[in-house]
């Protein structure tokens, strides 16, 4: 009789895992992992890719959405995945650092609407919005639904703000238009904000483009910083300039304080363990940038007059007496459009080769300015 019990117990374990093994997906799918960015991933399975995204700082909340080519039938997937047919032939893009991922991919032309259109530096696309052949869907701070649903996107392309209530609207979320959430303004190191071309790539198919010219980035930015590994004196260094009565001096986590040391500088903010901003006074500003060698990123300003117009007391810190403000507005527009956030944001090795030249200009005698200007 104990055998018969122990026989009926292992035939109903064998069929529990039977049935388990059966709810369980056919099979399981390989993870790729960036190298240098932490808030997305790729699982490839045999009928399509899934694409995680994640915003550390702000939100222990994903998204997740299915990429299936167009020409597959469409697979078993969780009601609650959103599906993305793939390779995409028609892009939305609501902010200007897109245009940048899809220069780098040679995919401009699949623009067909944009948003903040003033802010956009590509000629390109300017002319494109000029024509008509790029549409604009957003006036001031209203969405234009119903001009995004005529144009029929394959892809809406926006950014993750850690508030759900924020990451899309309403009235876009009951349109049922393909809008995908990315999390790369997010990421704390340049080359990880670069590394999101992947993730763009991925919804044209264009994985070992982007990977190619990944890597050709990451090199050479590896290589740049290595040329100041062994300088002896960093020069200090501060960033920013008041804005609406706070001075919103980056974290020592940030990716603008990444982006000083790999320079070279001596970040006077490193030791703040924050990667978001932290708002300040110009008076306690002052007390810890009083004597620092050089200033970056004074919002703006592109002269030394416009900057002490907007506050006098600026022209007591020592950077600016000895002439070292440098901001990276050197191709910025009258309407404050900058290709640093754009073609910048895909190629950081670009914007550290500036900041070496404005920290070290004896380590690039032969390179010239291409976002950075000294303020005069």
């Amino acid at each position: 009789m104990l055998k018969s019990y122990k026989y009926l117990a292992c035939l109903a374990l064998s069929v529990a895992a039977c049935l388990i093994a059966e709810a369980q997906p056919a099979a399981t799918g390989t993870t790729h992992s960036p190298r240098y960015a932490k808030n997305f991933e790729i699982t490839h399975f045999a009928t399509h890719r899934i694409a995680t995204i994640r915003n550390q700082h702000r939100s222990t909340a994903t998204h997740q959405y299915a990429l299936v080519p167009k020409d597959a039938p469409l697979p078993d997937l969780p009601a609650d995945i959103p599906v993305i047919r793939t390779p995409v032939e028609r892009v939305v893009a609501m902010e200007t650092v897109y245009i940048g991922y899809l220069e780098a991919l040679g995919k401009l032309d699949t623009i067909i609407g944009a948003a903040t259109a003033n802010y956009i530096s590509n000629a390109d696309v300017r002319a494109a919005i000029e024509d008509g052949s790029i549409q604009t869907v957003q006036s001031g701070a209203a969405l234009n639904i119903e001009r995004m649903l005529l144009l029929q996107p394959d892809l809406i392309l926006t950014s993750i703000s850690g508030d759900p209530a924020f990451d899309i609207s309403a009235k876009l979320a009951r349109s049922g238009l393909p809008v995908v959430l990315s999390a790369g303004y997010m990421e704390q190191h340049p080359l990880a904000r670069s590394e999101w071309i992947k993730f763009i790539a991925a919804f044209f198919d264009a994985d070992a483009q982007a990977t190619d010219r990944f890597d050709t980035i990451a090199a050479r930015y590896e290589t740049l910083r290595h040329t100041v590994q062994q300088v002896q004196h960093p020069p200090t260094v501060f960033c920013g300039a008041p804005y609406s009565g706070a001075w919103h001096m980056a974290g020592g986590e940030s990716y603008t304080a990444q982006a000083i040391r790999d320079a070279g500088g001596h970040y006077l903010w490193s030791d703040t363990a924050s990667s978001g901003a932290i708002p300040l006074d110009t008076e306690r500003v002052f007390l810890k940038a009083a004597h620092a060698d050089i200033w970056i990123n004074p919002s703006f300003y592109q002269s030394r007059n416009e900057l002490y117009a907007a506050d006098a007391r600026f022209s007591k810190f020592h950077a600016a007496q000895s002439g070292y403000v440098f901001n990276n507005t050197k191709q910025r527009s009258a309407s404050g459009a900058n290709p640093i956030w754009e073609k910048g944001m895909v190629q950081p090795d670009d914007v550290l080769a500036d900041l070496i030249k404005v920290f070290h200009p004896e380590l690039m005698p032969d390179s010239e300015f291409i976002y950075y200007e000294q303020l005069k």
